[in-house]
């Protein structure tokens, strides 16, 4: 058996790793339906996270083809609410080392404007990432998405959450997802990370997608409303080109309104 991945944090808030334990637990429990593979916790402790190590692959169409069509199953699997932590987790959720409230929300819009993007815009201001204009747009498009003006019948998917391509493996026997930040959520939010920042023949996993779980007409289009959370987060915490790309996207989302 290969050696074990051992991730360690001497600083980790209380209950860092034990949310990514139960997030992970959460979203592997379709695996056995056809869900996508998630890497296997071996052993949590305070401080401390065990995983099965991931051979290295390669991207091919076949496995990006089976990605998508599996990633469907966790987003149709559900959650509780909007917001939801995993099934069974009291405690708190990160989004990388960054805290980020849980809800219990009928509404996306209400939950996703307040608990997703919101609590990002003041610490990307704070660190001069984020201009004060900019901020004060970003909070129109917060706004108009809370009224909801993007709301729809998709009940709560079970998101990954933090589905950029350095939490995407390709092992030998196709993608395995790690390091979630695992919510109840809108399942565009995912896809949207994915076409963020970048996935190796995202079209084929998209359209694989698309085919096992039709999305309602207009989901591209949509993509900038859904790409303000990791937006946010990353003008909290990666510079001001963030920042930037923040005020696009919440131009965006007001020119679709």
């Amino acid at each position: 058996m290969a050696e074990p991945v051992v991730k360690t944090r001497a600083d980790a808030p209380p209950r860092f790793f034990e949310a990514e334990a139960a997030g992970l637990a959460w979203l592997a429990e379709p695996e056995a339906s056809g869900g996508v593979h998630i890497v296997r916790v071996l052993d949590v402790a305070p401080g401390r996270l065990t995983l099965e190590r991931i051979a290295a692959g390669r991207p091919d169409a076949a496995s990006a083809a089976a990605f998508g069509r599996a990633l469907a199953a966790p987003h149709g699997a559900g959650a509780a609410a909007f917001g939801a932590p995993p099934d069974g987790w009291d405690g708190p959720l990160f989004i990388g080392r960054r805290p980020q409230p849980a809800a219990h929300e009928e509404a996306w819009g209400a939950f996703y404007a307040r608990d997703r993007v919101l609590p990002f815009v003041g610490p990307a201001v704070d660190a001069g990432h984020l201009t004060t204009w900019g901020a004060a747009l970003v909070e129109r498009a917060c706004a108009t998405i809370a009224d909801g003006a993007f709301d729809d019948a998709d009940p709560p998917a079970r998101l990954h959450g933090d589905l950029w391509n350095g939490n995407v493996l390709w092992g030998p026997d196709g993608v395995v997802l790690i390091d979630p930040a695992a919510h109840g959520g809108h399942r565009e939010t995912d896809l949207a990370m994915l076409q963020l920042f970048g996935c190796p023949l995202l079209d084929a996993v998209l359209g694989a997608y698309v085919d096992a779980h039709p999305l309602r007409p207009g989901w591209r289009e949509r993509v900038p409303v859904h790409q303000l959370h990791p937006l946010a987060v990353h003008a909290a915490g990666h510079g001001p080109s963030y920042g930037r790309a923040l005020i696009d996207a919440a131009r965006r989302v007001l020119a679709l309104a």
